[in-house]
């Protein structure tokens, strides 16, 4: 087979009284293909997206989530290009910007074993312990990192005056479930047996997470319930969660399908990826097919939206007949029956004996109801809740914290709130 070459491209494809070389051509047609990707991207999200207004700055929203898609479109591009992955593509893009530097926080890179970690520390000394946060990031394990969420822990740190040890996992395309739990529960238990060597208090241990991220902060005091070799979780900080993989029919999810930057499409995409799901049960989840009617009997007291405040049906909610089982979508998505997936549907006796919890939901968010959901049940068992609502918040608004143009208020008002409740403990 012959190479590849200019001459052999310019002789065979581009006309040779052109004038142009090769490489000229291709930057002329590349530049056509991204203005073109750009174009459509805009177009669709113009035609697709809700931005509801309510949310302060909806056309900072816009261009930010207009960006947002623009990354993973192209992601998908070079994906079947085989060039790389699109979640590969998009971290990349999303670390390139350098670490904003805090002057009031130490800020340590470590390993435990292979696990990266970030460690957080207020630079004023003190003569006592301080409380320590162990924090978990977002995306949905196909997006975020420790840099992402560089802004967060650093704030969190200064504000509550905390050590917040940020702990990194291993994500999709090549890794999936249990992995984001299990790396999560090894960087934890490493923290958790020398909190001496970082001056925290044994006694005010908390776990924390956005997204996924709060996911696994209640999927480890679950599992640590019962280890008596281990400090115990003092507290619980679950901010716009991921706490259930069996219903995707809630009015949230109705309500909030189209709106950045958490749309169903994306959902679906990191629930199918994650789990190791095939894309094309999406119709027979969103029908209720995936499960047997006694499942969804036996889970609707937790789940149910019987359980959901009416003021938050009100901007629209259809209930959902289920229809018959399709067994074969039973028997490829009953994974998400496991606790560690879906944490919402844990053991009564497992649930009552959680410590106390923070919970923060947005109004516009499909994972809202997650949330609302988990606060009922934690209530219902006598866990203690503080509960936030934002009535103006969007899934990741935490994360434009440290942002200059895209910066949200409802951040800081987030910060602000869990900072609180760290203090009171």
């Amino acid at each position: 087979m012959s190479g590849f070459s200019c001459r052999s491209v310019s002789a065979k494809v581009l006309p040779v009284s052109c004038g142009m070389s090769c490489w000229e051509y291709l930057e002329e047609e590349a530049c056509v293909a991204s203005v073109g990707v750009g174009l459509w991207v805009a177009g669709n999200h113009f035609l697709t997206t809700d931005i509801p207004a309510a949310i302060s700055h909806p056309v900072r929203l816009w261009v930010f989530n207009c960006i947002f898609q623009l990354l993973i479109t192209w992601g998908m591009i070079f994906e079947k290009l085989r060039i790389c992955s699109m979640p590969q593509f998009v971290r990349f893009v999303h670390d390139l910007p350098p670490l904003r530097k805090h002057p009031d926080v130490v800020v340590k890179d470590l390993r435990f074993g292979t696990i990266p970690v970030k460690l957080y520390q207020p630079k004023a000394s003190t003569s006592g312990l301080r409380p320590g946060i162990v924090f978990f990031h977002g995306g949905g394990g196909i997006l975020g990192s420790l840099k992402t969420h560089h802004g967060i822990c650093c704030n969190l740190c200064k504000k509550s005056d905390a050590v917040v040890l940020a702990v990194g996992y291993r994500m999709m395309p090549k890794h999936k479930f249990p992995v984001i739990v299990t790396d999560c529960m090894v960087g934890t238990i490493h923290f958790l047996k020398s909190l001496n060597t970082y001056g925290v208090d044994p006694a005010r241990v908390i776990v924390c997470g956005d997204s996924v991220g709060g996911a696994v902060a209640t999927v480890l005091c679950q599992k640590f319930v019962d280890r008596s070799d281990l400090p115990k979780i003092r507290a619980q900080i679950l901010i716009y969660s991921t706490l259930q993989s069996l219903d995707f029919q809630s009015p949230s999810y109705q309500q909030n399908k189209n709106i950045p930057l958490l749309s169903q499409n994306l959902i679906f995409y990191c629930w199918c990826g994650y789990l190791d799901i095939s894309p094309s049960w999406r119709s027979a989840v969103l029908k209720g097919t995936h499960l047997p009617a006694e499942v969804w009997e036996k889970y609707r007291k937790w789940l149910g939206a019987e359980n959901i405040p009416d003021k938050f049906k009100k901007r629209g909610y259809l209930p959902v007949s289920r229809e018959p089982l399709n067994e074969a979508a039973y028997l490829e998505t009953k994974i998400i029956l496991d606790v560690m997936n879906s944490p919402l549907i844990a053991d009564n006796e497992v649930v009552s004996r959680l410590p106390e919890a923070c919970i923060v939901s947005c109004e516009y968010d499909v994972l809202r109801d997650d949330s609302l959901l988990y606060k009922k049940r934690l209530e219902d068992l006598g866990v203690r809740v503080t509960w936030h609502h934002m009535e103006d918040g969007f899934h990741g608004v935490l994360t434009t914290i440290d942002m200059s143009f895209f910066y949200f208020p409802c951040s800081s008002r987030i910060l602000d709130a869990v900072a609180h409740f760290i203090k009171g403990l």
